[in-house]
């Protein structure tokens, strides 16, 4: 099978990009460097049935790109994926989301693509009323950003109305593992990763009882992978674990697993911040045959294990 993926220079994308050569696709990466790293396609370059595609999926060249590759599926990941940069700057926002998603499904169109496989978050939910959120909860968007993501939803289903190309979502929740840059807002356990190991002071949000729901990335790999055959047609799905990890006891594991203290310093809740999330996956086992399979414990270890040895090198 022919695979495009977007944003495939990425935390995600480069991992699902493994995740498909070692199947045996043939995988094409859109991507415009702006936040991906050719370094995460390291590996991935060395397979003949492998190429990257440095371009913006604004750029009207994605059309005889796709016209060209006829990819039977697209992993739409790329993305601004920054809430409080959304709240900035909503235009930018709107401009890589909705903009980009729409001109992905418009070539994915003229490229006779069979499914787009898109990432959603957990944002779309807004302050949910019930932990875990389940399937079929209401969306609440109470950012630019999620709102961006909700109007890709809702682009996703035009497209499959006017011209038959199936999709499915996947509505991520935290995720954590290999290759996650410690820059930014999204990625808490490579924050404090990157911080442990070097020893540098660690700061916890809050009281610390804070709680998200955090999935290892080759866990929603696997998802996407599932997503990309016959099922899920026209449906939206949670990738998570449904179970509550609070700030303090994500600090305790990772600094555990990196060997050093356990003594994160504390300031005030950040304006926004949700106090407890996590999504119900029980429909993506129904629906894809997934299930999350990575304990936290073990996946926190394979993600400081693997930025300890980026810092040996």
């Amino acid at each position: 099978m022919r695979v495009l993926v977007t944003g495939g220079a990425g935390f995600i994308g480069s991992n699902l990009v493994d995740r498909l050569l070692a199947d045996g696709h043939e995988v094409h990466v859109v991507d415009d460097l702006s936040s991906g790293s050719r370094d995460n396609l390291a590996d991935a370059a060395r397979a003949d049935r492998f190429r990257l595609h440095e371009l913006d999926i604004r750029d009207p060249a994605l059309i005889g790109l796709m016209t060209e590759l006829q990819p039977e599926v697209v992993c739409h990941l790329a993305a601004q994926i920054s809430v409080r940069n959304s709240v900035t700057d909503p235009a930018h926002d709107a401009r890589l989301n909705v903009e980009g998603t729409a001109a992905v499904l418009n070539a994915a169109h003229h490229g006779r693509t069979r499914k787009v496989v898109f990432t959603s978050s957990v944002a779309v939910y807004g302050r949910p009323a019930t932990i875990p959120v389940p399937g079929d909860a209401a969306t609440d968007p109470r950012s630019p950003y999620a709102a961006s993501k909700l109007s890709g939803e809702i682009y996703l289903a035009t497209f499959r109305a006017l011209y038959g190309i199936e999709y499915t979502t996947l509505v991520l929740s935290n995720v954590y593992g290999p290759r996650q840059s410690p820059d930014g807002e999204a990625g808490v356990v490579a924050i404090f990763t990157d911080a442990l190991l070097n020893g540098t002071p660690t700061v916890v949000h809050g009281d610390g009882t804070q709680t998200r729901d955090y999935i290892y990335v080759g866990d929603v790999v696997d998802g996407l992978v599932r997503a990309c055959g016959p099922d899920g047609n026209g449906r939206r799905y949670n990738l998570g674990t449904g179970l509550q990890t609070t700030d303090r006891r994500l600090h305790s594991l990772i600094a555990d697993a990196a060997g050093a203290q356990d003594k994160p310093g504390f300031a005030p809740p950040r304006v926004g911040d949700l106090p407890a999330m996590a999504v119900d996956p029980v429909p993506a086992h129904e629906g894809l045959g997934w299930q999350p399979r990575t304990d936290l414990s073990t996946g926190v270890k394979k993600t400081v294990e693997w930025a300890a040895g980026r810092r040996v090198k």
